[in-house]
């Protein structure tokens, strides 16, 4: 059963994973919370690969991680803000970036082409993705970002294949 907020036992608790959920503040902006969080998605994925995490390996490895933690932090969210999918929670939004960059490294082409694949998807919704979003609590939140990832991620990858 979800918590009403007013009942949590941790309100300092529930206050960081609401902003970790919102990507830092960025899903409390009023207009298309969820474009604003999509924008740090190439930005923190290129930070990671400049960090040495550059390989289809290592952002799989990335992307399950960040798949499970922002499960648990939307699962959270949810259960504070009682509501099934708080359109403040963006972490879904960035953390889907990981698969769009799979198999491509990001530079500012990329990084255009990605968000915009990406942004088409997850607005779109054909069907995997939609499949995705109909999984229960934190699960449907983040799985529908992924695959909507995914999908981008290999459109992205034939583009640059072609083009390179």
């Amino acid at each position: 059963m979800n918590e009403p907020a007013a009942v949590s036992k941790s309100p300092w608790f529930d206050r960081l994973v609401c902003l970790a959920a919102a990507g830092g503040g960025l899903g409390y902006l009023p207009k298309a919370p969820g474009t604003y969080g999509s924008l740090l998605g190439p930005v923190i994925v290129w930070l990671a690969q400049r960090q040495g995490l550059s390989g289809p390996r290592d952002l799989a490895v990335l992307g399950v991680v960040w798949f499970v933690v922002g499960t648990v932090i939307s699962m959270r969210a949810i259960r504070v803000a009682g509501a099934k999918d708080p359109q403040f929670v963006v972490c879904d939004e960035f953390f889907a970036f990981a698969w769009v960059y799979l198999w491509t490294p990001v530079t500012w082409q990329t990084a255009v082409a990605g968000f915009a694949l990406f942004r088409l998807f997850d607005i779109w919704k054909p069907g995997p993705v939609s499949w995705a979003e109909r999984l229960p609590g934190g699960w449907g939140v983040m799985a529908d970002d992924a695959v909507a990832g995914m999908l981008a991620g290999g459109c992205l990858w034939g583009i640059s294949s072609w083009i390179m």
